[in-house]
């Protein structure tokens, strides 16, 4: 098997966090979960060793040449001076990339390098919340996004700021080898499994503090109750809240209403049950709280956009080398 090659474009002045999160989950040798794992590229914009905010530097052993062969180019955080003008070498490496056939991802202001390739020209896009005017300013033929943590449209992905690269590269990690092997990954990493991309980047502070211990343990009763019918009202009860005021506290810390929440548990169920069990799908079904393998199979479709089946048939065989 072939290795996937997942190549970072550097610049100057970098931040530290958005250069250590594709490090920490490309850049580690996990081929204890699926073998071979990734290889990691540093590929430097300029020559010369790269200066990281805080004091530190870097010294890829690439430059730009890197990305000629990569499978992903992922384009991190830049200082304003690439953001008000990306260097044009960038800008066509990132660009050539992608007529290759290359999957392209930024993290926080790395949309900026991809925005001015021309790939996110009538797409939609998200970047840091803070940088959403100047940006949407700049690229105005660009369906920019400010609700969201991620978003997925394929062969270009684009991230909101600093955690929400976490996000986005487990959300890779996640397409390429199956939930069950992404989930490992942020267990180790002592993040949350995963948050859906159409999640809002920041609630309000107030509804935060006020809601998590009521909220927290309330997700870890469902989730060991998805093979139950789930009603808002359940879900209340157990948070002590009426109906309406759990649903409005429940969207103010995850972005997304109870019902959805609970969908999105049981379609993450069914897919590590695909991936781990030879369960058939009706068997499947009736675990994960949809009752008949007709009515998962629609609600799966959509969320994934391919059949149970197919689930299994791509994901199973990354697991099995996991295993093995």
């Amino acid at each position: 098997m072939k290795r996937h090659v997942v190549a970072l474009a550097l610049t100057d002045d970098i931040p530290v966090f958005e250069l250590a999160v594709p490090c920490e989950v490309f850049g580690i040798d996990r081929s204890d979960l699926v073998d071979p794992w990734y290889e990691l590229r540093l590929c430097a914009a300029e020559p010369g060793p790269l200066s990281v905010r805080g004091g530190l530097t870097v010294q890829p052993k690439h430059g730009l040449e890197g990305l000629a062969d990569a499978d992903t180019v992922i384009i991190p955080a830049c200082n304003r001076m690439v953001q008000c003008g990306p260097p044009p070498p960038i800008v066509e490496a990132v660009r050539r990339a992608h007529a290759r056939g290359a999957r392209i991802a930024s993290i926080c202001s790395g949309a900026y390098v991809l925005a001015a390739a021309g790939l996110l020209d009538g797409r939609r896009a998200t970047t840091h919340w803070m940088n959403m005017v100047d940006f949407a300013n700049r690229f105005p033929d660009v369906k920019v996004d400010q609700e969201v943590l991620y978003v997925d449209e394929g062969d270009v992905l684009t991230s909101a700021g600093t955690g929400a690269g976490i996000d986005l590269c487990l959300h890779l990690v996640r397409n390429d080898f199956g939930a069950a092997v992404a989930n490992e990954v942020a267990r180790r990493m002592v993040v949350p499994p995963h948050r859906e991309g159409g999640q809002a980047q920041f609630a309000h502070p107030l509804a935060r503090g006020e809601a998590r211990s009521e909220i927290a343990p309330v997700l870890d009763w469902a989730r060991d109750r998805l093979d139950q019918p789930l009603t808002v009202a359940q879900l209340a009860q157990q948070a002590h809240l009426s109906p309406r005021t759990f649903a409005r506290r429940f969207r103010d810390n995850l972005g997304v209403s109870p019902l959805q929440w609970v969908l999105e548990q049981r379609i993450r169920r069914a897919q590590e049950l695909l991936e781990t069990t030879d369960e058939p799908v009706e068997r499947i079904a009736w675990r994960t709280g949809f009752g008949t393998a007709v009515n998962m199979r629609q609600h799966f479709r959509r969320f994934t956009s391919i059949s149970p089946q197919t689930y299994r048939q791509t994901f199973r065989r990354a697991h099995a080398r996991a295993a093995g």
